[in-house]
């Protein structure tokens, strides 16, 4: 198996589970190295309360082929992330991929409460978990990244920047915290491009993220029977999806024409030729657009 990244390092902020641990874990079996970092570890959990840890992501990452390293951070604490940042430039001198996947609003947003009925000190933490960790990431880690040219940052978001544009996604504080992320990457790749790195957004479709799988009371291996209930999770994809985005994306040379852009795991399986785990290449926005949203009876034939 080939190794592109193997001379590469990674940050994965926000890896514990999800998509972030999908991500570490294809970046890891692209040969990387690859810093984990998160709130719940083997000793202590976030208000999650939930079993994944850093560390468990950091032995998948060893696993796959790189190096997991865990380091427990709270990327609201700015003296953290510049510690963390820090002990990679002592560690590995350079840093090369900065994933900002930082969420944490899981318990947060309420669907379709208006913004006058939604507990407001949840939607303010809700913000400040989805939007300011990634300005105070990427405050601390981008002069790291930049010293060596053709680095990459990828925040992840929810929705491509022409779907969130038309949708009202959630409700008014989960709406504006994934069209935050999308401009942050637009943004950050006016700042970066010139200085020789790339930033995008990317989002992955409906994931069978840990949460959601125990949610619908289903495993990875048995997902299918939530169908019976919710036809259109026929579209769903595995977090290692959106992980094998990045790594394809990390490992591209011309990645720069991508620069600033708003991507999805779908759009870039059919770009790269990448597949989900089954084989399958699920594109779950072109899906929610020409299937879900007009009401049509779920039917994945074309689309996966």
């Amino acid at each position: 198996m080939t190794q592109p990244l193997r001379d590469k390092v990674a940050l994965v902020a926000g890896a514990t589970r999800g998509a972030g641990r999908g991500i570490a874990v294809e970046l890891g079996a692209a040969g990387a190295t690859v810093y984990v970092t998160g709130r719940t570890t083997r000793a202590r959990r976030s208000e999650y309360d939930r079993p994944e840890t850093i560390e468990d992501t950091a032995g998948l990452v060893t696993e796959a082929g790189g190096r997991g390293i865990a380091v427990p951070a709270d990327h609201l604490d700015p003296a953290q992330v510049k510690a963390l940042v820090g002990r990679i430039a002592a560690e590995q001198g350079r840093l090369d991929v900065l994933v900002n996947d930082i969420w944490g609003g899981e318990t947060l947003f309420d669907w379709d409460a208006p913004v006058w009925e939604h507990d407001l000190d949840k939607g303010l933490r809700l913000l400040r978990l989805a939007v300011e960790t990634h300005a105070i990431t990427s405050h601390h880690a981008l002069p790291l990244l930049l010293r060596h040219p053709g680095g990459l940052v990828v925040e992840m978001t929810d929705g491509t920047a022409d779907y969130n544009r038309d949708h009202y996604r959630v409700s008014f504080f989960y709406d504006l915290a994934k069209s935050a992320v999308l401009r942050m990457a637009f943004a950050l790749g006016h700042e970066l491009g010139p200085r020789g790195a790339t930033a995008v957004a990317l989002t992955p479709g409906w994931m069978r993220s840990e949460i959601m799988l125990d949610h619908f009371g289903v495993r990875e291996d048995n997902w299918r029977d939530a169908l019976e209930k919710v036809p259109h999770f026929a579209i769903s994809e595995t977090p290692r999806y959106v992980g094998r985005a990045v790594a394809a994306l990390a490992a591209d040379p011309g990645v720069a024409r991508f620069n600033g852009a708003s991507l999805s795991s779908g759009g870039l399986a059919q770009e790269y030729g990448f597949t989900d785990l089954d084989g399958s290449r699920p594109d779950a926005w072109r899906y929610l657009i020409e299937v879900q949203d007009p009401g049509r009876p779920a039917d994945v034939t074309g689309y996966r």
